[in-house]
């Protein structure tokens, strides 16, 4: 090296030389070059020298090149004979070393390199991204990388599809489709070899990874994306759409954020996004890069008013918690108690529901978590007793469910619940009274059986302390009758829950039916003792021939009992247990679902309480109200609230049963509570100030009568024009404020309006046999049924209003609702469809009979008022009660689309036989109208169904299109042809002429070809005109004058071109017959049309030997 050193200083003391020295050399390079091969196949084995990639380092620093071309084709040369080590090396330089003018020949020449050598793959495409390549060379290259795509190597796929992202443009950016359509990384994500792929790049996946850098940093491709591509899918979308667009909401750009949000909401309500995707989506990849983006995308969708984006948020969540580690777990639990304490009801719904599918499914995940969930107990004031419910049900679970991972939190749900038990407070009581029933729930479940055995039973310390959790809420809500009530009620609705233990649910039922005996009913005797405000009376007594050691509900004197210690406060420590009437439908209640579920839903042991009578005061008193004093009108009021629910809990207990006595005792109930709803009303309208008893005990007072302060208005409305059944123009009041104060019918209950529509005039004698051989509603009950469907379908089916207020209060009166879903119910109207369209027609039939009966007069002597109004609010309802179902937005979710066809299907199936059916032009343009694309259908129908029926026999129909057949299908085809042929003809010859003019002497054999086509139409068209005057049908002959004169306007036109391209003598005219739609000749019509035709025989037109005269 010294020597060297000494040599070049020798040789550079003169000038000149040295000046030669500072200029590139071409003979040096080409000598470096031509070294290469030399130390290719052994390079890095002197002293770790690898001399290759030295001299091609060397060569990135020269400033100028003399003979780039040179240069360039022998590095190409080096590259095709060279080991892959040194052709990387070559080629990853190219940019640094060659000249631009060089770049097009050598990116043409790394393009045929890359179909031979997979492995060269990442480096000729990153030296092709650095290359300055022309547009078309570009796309040439891009198209090349795109077909090659499935044989790339995974390590390779994040190159690839770089290269292709950053190489699309504005312009031709919809390429991104093919790059979408083949990345399969479906098969791709059960590879071993992306397994490995993923720990050796420590958990995140190669491909998201690359377009996430890309999207960052091109601005086109993900714009293009949002805004062209993705939104035009029509079909499911696929795993890397969802990858892209969590990827496209990662990046900082706000509007990247923004456009994905807002296109993810837009294919969620599509339904183009579905949950087995997104399962695919988190299973198959490695998302928890993502997770911060996949969280926020999941606030936002649950916080949206619009309900049919909300579950895939939900979806989002559960699957997040599921996939990812603790540190997501904890965000995601996290992130679903801050929904909760949001207060916004429709939020809390489904954060509550998320949080208890968490916990039934993964118990032993989710009880690591139990203390943030426990921190929604400070928030239970803003909660619904349906939202309060469903937290104590996920604390239970976590707490109770398995005892070995819940011993944390169960001494504070102990605790908890005591406290608000022991409250003086009836809110706190009720809550506490709520809670304990959903932990005796989760303590005393059934457990799981084992193979071989019965079930599992329940160990004893649980089984104690499961009865020691009842006794206590007994105890705290024996003082006061809303609380008791409410304690029956929750009961109730945890046996009908089936997932008691036997033993538990034997110890809630053993002594229900002796505590209800000796507190509400009693044997009938020969009169009634004691004293009494009003006097009393048997009413209501089904079963008349047992009268003898009947039994009968003690209503009145319970009433007045209370009336006369209402002074006296209720108090718990009363040494004396207290019956108030408050808990009779409530205590009925559980009665009724204990003998269900320990009889197997045999109710004989209390079927007696369906028929017996009550004990009320005679009901002529409301005909004298006036005569009363104001405790006797409010206690008359009590009597007809307690006896209406009452019978409204019965109804709800024997509604199932399916013989006909127990039915028809069922449809006098139904009658009676009609009956005394009447009266209610017109006893309400003289008492003033009133306040009724509570009837639905998960609610407070205050709410109840505050619905009743709102709904004051609207009756007062209806109190003017709605005195039904008055007499002796007494008012009367409307019942629709007074909702909160009577009991849920249950949806069974509308099962009832399968029963037929009661006839409207019949003799006694056969109205007395049709009633017992069937049993039949009335217009009263018909009407009642109606509204209370109504109501339910209005509560769950009606889409919340847009405006979302915090901590609203839920409408009272829907407990039992509550438990079904929107689905539920609007499968269980589409069950009654039939029957609510029999009551329809009913309806109608009503009111024709009446015109018919009353000469068109609607109001006449045959009119009875009373039954004619019930009837016009039933006909009301019934199409209140069909809009409101179809009117569902769930209709138009994907998983409840089956739901809406079968609905229309029992609509069609209903339809009359001898009703007119559409023309086959009504349905053909129906049809057309819902198709995607009509040209395409037209296309169809013209040549596969019409073009089977040009020979077929009479009354023939298509194979293909079977509702066209050969009778309709020619008049159809004869009228559109006319119509529509003439437009078509006129716009030819406006546009099509003038382009055949200037196109004739260029392009002859296609304007011949188009003419000879033309031809065969315009003769068709004259077969029409024929065949219009054979039929004599004026509808079609109407359109003959003016097709006829465009058709020989054509002829001219034609004559015209030929002239003006000196072609005259090409032109010949012949003579056409007249010729039905079959190209028979008409015989009927050559004598009448003889002379027409010799006058269409100079101008009806013959181009079929055009071609040999041009």
């Amino acid at each position: 090296l010294q020597d060297f050193n000494a040599g070049m200083e020798g040789h550079m003391e003169d000038p000149e030389r040295f000046r030669s020295c500072l200029l590139p050399c071409n003979s040096v390079i080409n000598m470096l070059v031509e070294k290469v091969p030399e130390f290719m196949l052994s390079s890095g084995d002197d002293g770790g020298l690898n001399v290759p990639r030295v001299i091609i380092n060397q060569l990135k620093w020269l400033d100028r090149v003399l003979d780039s071309k040179e240069l360039a084709t022998k590095l190409m040369e080096l590259v095709s004979v060279a080991p892959v080590e040194v052709q990387r090396d070559v080629i990853t330089s190219l940019p640094e070393i060659l000249d631009d003018s060089q770049h097009n020949d050598v990116a043409r020449e790394l393009k045929a390199l890359l179909l031979e050598k997979t492995q060269l793959t990442v480096a000729i495409l990153d030296t092709l991204s650095s290359l300055n390549l022309s547009s078309a060379l570009l796309a040439e290259v891009r198209g090349v990388v795109t077909a090659t795509l499935t044989a790339v190597q995974l390590d390779d796929l994040p190159v690839v599809v770089k290269f292709i992202l950053h190489s699309v443009s504005a312009s031709d950016a919809y390429e991104v489709s093919d790059l979408r359509l083949k990345l399969e990384l479906d098969q791709w994500a059960v590879s071993p070899v992306l397994k490995a792929s993923q720990k050796r790049l420590k958990g995140r996946t190669p491909a998201p990874t690359v377009k996430r850098r890309c999207v960052r940093s091109l601005k086109h491709p993900a714009e293009v994306y949002l805004t062209q591509f993705l939104p035009t899918l029509p079909s499911v979308l696929q795993v890397i759409d969802v990858l892209l667009l969590l990827i496209l909401h990662a990046t900082n750009a706000n509007h990247s954020r923004r456009g994905a949000e807002r296109l993810l909401r837009l294919k969620a309500r599509a339904g183009l996004i579905t949950e087995e995707l997104l399962q695919r989506t988190f299973k198959g990849y490695v998302m928890r890069g993502f997770f911060p983006s996949i969280r926020a995308l999941a606030q936002s969708l649950l916080r949206s008013p619009d309900t049919a984006v909300v579950p895939f948020g939900g979806h989002m969540y559960r699957l997040s918690f599921i996939t990812f580690d603790s540190y997501c777990q904890q965000e995601v639990v996290g992130s679903l108690v801050a929904h909760v304490c949001s207060g916004v009801g429709g939020e809390v719904d489904v954060a509550l529901e998320l949080l208890c599918g968490l916990g039934a499914e993964h118990p032993s995940e989710m009880v690591l978590y139990a203390v943030f969930v426990k921190g929604i107990l400070d928030y239970m004031d803003h909660l619904t007793p349906r939202q309060i419910r469903r937290l104590f049900q996920v604390l239970s679970r976590l707490a109770f469910g398995a005892p070995s991972l819940g011993c944390s939190i169960q001494d504070d749900m102990h605790i908890v619940i005591r406290k608000q038990l022991s409250s003086t407070v009836p809110k706190y009581k009720r809550i506490g009274i709520m809670g304990a029933v959903m932990v005796v729930g989760s303590m005393g479940a059934s457990r799981p059986q084992a193979e071989g055995s019965q079930s599992a039973a329940l160990p004893q310390e649980t089984y104690r302390q499961v009865t020691a959790l009842l006794e206590l809420v007994t105890a705290c809500s024996v003082g006061c009758p809303e609380a008791a009530a409410l304690c029956y009620d929750e009961l109730a609705n945890l046996v009908l829950s089936n997932i008691l233990d036997p033993t538990v649910q034997e110890w809630i039922g053993k002594s229900v039916l002796e505590d209800f005996q000796d507190d509400f009913v009693v044997d009938l005797g020969p009169q009634i003792t004691g004293s009494l405000p009003l006097p009393a009376c048997v009413l209501f007594n089904l079963d008349e021939e047992e009268s003898e050691g009947g039994i009968a509900v003690n209503l009145l004197p319970l009433l007045a009992r209370e009336v006369q210690h209402r002074a006296e406060p209720w108090s718990s420590k009363t040494p004396k247990r207290q019956v108030s009437a408050v808990c009779l439908s409530p205590f009925f209640r559980l009665l009724r679902v204990c003998e269900e579920r320990q009889h197997q839903g045999d109710l004989e042991e209390i079927d007696a309480l369906l028929g017996c009578p009550l004990i009320l005061t005679d009901l002529a008193v409301v005909d004298k109200l006036e005569t009363l004093t104001k405790a006797e009108r409010e206690l008359m009021c009590s009597l007809l609230f307690t006896a209406i629910n009452w019978f409204r809990e019965v109804v709800n207990g024997f509604c199932r049963l399916r013989e006909t006595e127990m039915k028809m005792k069922v449809m006098n109930r139904l009658q009676n509570i009609t009956a005394l709803q009447t009266m209610l009303e017109t006893t309400l309208a003289v008492s003033p100030g009133y306040i009724p008893p509570l009837a639905n005990f998960d609610g407070d007072a205050s709410e109840a009568a505050s619905a009743e302060k709102a709904e004051k208005g609207k009756k007062e409305e209806k109190a003017e024009k709605g005195k039904k059944g008055e007499k002796e123009g007494r008012p009367s009041v409307s019942l629709g404020g007074y909702r909160p104060f009577f009991r849920e019918l249950d949806m069974e209950v509308l099962s009832v309006l399968q029963c037929g529509l009661l006839p409207r005039k019949a003799p006694d004698t056969e109205l007395n046999t049709k009633e017992r051989e069937e049993v039949l509603l009335g217009p009263a009950e018909l009407l009642f049924l109606l509204e209370d469907l109504q109501a339910k379908l209005e509560f769950s089916l009606t889409a919340a209003p847009a405006k979302r207020v915090p901590f609203a209060k839920k409408s009272v009166g829907f407990s039992h609702l509550h438990q079904r879903s929107s689905k539920e119910v609007a499968s269980y109207c589409i069950q009654l469809l039939p029957s609510l369209c029999s009551h329809l027609e009913g309806c109608h039939n009503h009111f024709q009979t009446v015109l018919s009966e009353n000469g068109g007069v609607v109001d006449g002597p045959a009119t009875d008022p009373l039954e004619h109004q019930l009837l016009s609010s039933a006909y009301q309802l019934l199409l209140q009660v069909l809009n409101t179902t179809f009117s569902w937005s769930g209709f138009s979710q994907p998983g409840h689309r089956s739901l809406l066809k079968s609905a229309l299907a029992l609509l069609a199936s209903r339809l009359k036989e001898g009703a007119p059916d559409l023309t086959l032009e009504q349905l053909v343009r129906i049809y057309l109208e819902h198709v995607d694309d009509v040209l395409t259908a037209v296309e169809e129908i013209a040549g596969e169904g019409v073009a089977e029926l040009v020979n077929a026999a009479k009354d023939a129909s298509s194979e293909t299109w079977p509702t066209l057949t050969s009778g309709p299908q020619e008049t159809l085809t004869s009228d559109v042809f006319l119509q529509f042929g003439r437009l078509f003809l006129d716009a030819f010859l406006r546009l099509g002429m003038p382009l055949l003019d200037h196109s004739f002497k260029k392009h002859k054999e296609d304007v011949q070809s188009l003419l000879k086509t033309f031809q065969l139409s315009t003769r068709q068209l004259h077969h029409m005109c024929g065949h219009s005057k054979i039929r004599q049908d004026t509808s079609l002959t109407n359109h003959v004058p003016a097709l006829k004169k465009s058709l020989e306007v054509f002829i001219y036109r034609v004559k015209a071109m030929l002239t003006l391209n000196n072609c005259q003598e090409a032109f010949w005219t012949g003579n056409l017959k007249n010729r039905d739609l079959k190209v028979n000749i008409s015989a009927s019509i050559a004598l009448e049309e003889q002379d027409e035709e010799q006058a269409e025989e100079e101008v009806l037109p013959m181009f079929e030997s055009l071609s040999s005269r041009v």
